[in-house]
């Protein structure tokens, strides 16, 4: 098949990347908004047809979840508008669309992991207009399959593992939330369980993807200082009003991955040994 990735200079882009050559049987076209800008409803139908384009990963998302607050157009138009002219350009050809989304389109007052049909109350700009990406895409192209994910991170960009690493040897003291919890997604299992999907077979529908297991971003941040061997940083708990930011997050965004593991199969790794491989690679 032919296969374009969008967004391919970002965290999960890269890791797809590296995943391609293990994929001879596909051509992919690797893009970001030098060579397409998704944003363009002709630029897209002519890339696509050029191409011979069967399917799209869309990687590509406005991820800035604060600024967004202040930034609705631009998000709208990356998170909702841009997935829309994708599917529909794809279902022209008869192809279908991988969409990236988000733990942003529940409200996080759960306190059981989210399965895909429970009901969606996005409370950010962010997560309205990934939700509206979603729908979006699916009203447009029949074969789209939407993976939410949460928490990623990955050896590229920046991301909450690089950040806490940064400070952990910047600083002496460090004041972290405790009472948001969830799990971690290390970029390369999702870019994995995406190219399971295109090798068995993209089935269209909503699925969860994250790694295994349930924390708080406090344990997190012990976690990832104990495996980089940082000591010299004391690590405090936070309470959220503690922390305000533009953009409320999720108090709870555990996301059960029972559909999709059983769909393709697929031994998703537990949190704390994805991490342990990134930050082996970060230090």
């Amino acid at each position: 098949m032919n296969i374009l990735i969008t967004g391919c200079n970002g965290q999960l882009g890269n890791e797809m990347q590296l995943l391609e050559r293990l994929h001879p049987e596909h051509t992919f076209y690797n893009t970001d908004v030098q060579e397409l800008d998704i944003t363009n409803r002709e630029a897209i139908s002519h890339f696509v047809d050029e191409h011979q384009i069967d399917g799209i990963v869309n990687c590509a998302a406005y991820t800035a979840v604060d600024k967004a607050e202040s930034n609705a157009p631009l998000c709208d138009l990356l998170n909702h508008t841009a997935p829309g002219y994708l599917a529909e350009t794809v279902e022209r050809r008869g192809g279908w669309l991988i969409q990236i989304s988000t733990d942003y389109v529940f409200d996080g007052t759960n306190h059981r992991p989210y399965v895909e049909t429970d009901p969606v109350c996005p409370n950010s700009v962010y997560g309205r207009t990934k939700l509206a990406g979603e729908q979006a895409a699916q009203q447009a192209c029949r074969r789209t399959m939407i993976i939410r994910t949460a928490w990623l991170y990955s050896t590229f960009g920046a991301n909450f593992v690089k950040t806490m690493l940064r400070l952990g040897n910047e600083r002496h003291e460090l004041g972290v939330i405790f009472d948001q919890i969830g799990t971690p997604t290390y970029a390369r299992d999702l870019a994995v369980a995406i190219m399971a999907a295109i090798s068995q077979g993209v089935r269209p529908g909503v699925y969860h993807f994250s790694n295994e297991g349930v924390i708080s971003w406090y344990d997190f941040t012990k976690a990832i200082h104990r495996l980089a061997g940082i000591r010299s940083c004391k690590v405090r708990p936070l309470h959220t009003s503690e922390y305000p930011t533009p953009a409320a997050r999720p108090h709870y965004s555990v996301l059960d991955k029972t559909k999709i593991k059983q769909t393709y199969g697929l031994d998703i790794p537990y949190w704390e040994e994805s991490l342990a491989e990134c930050v082996s690679k970060l230090i």
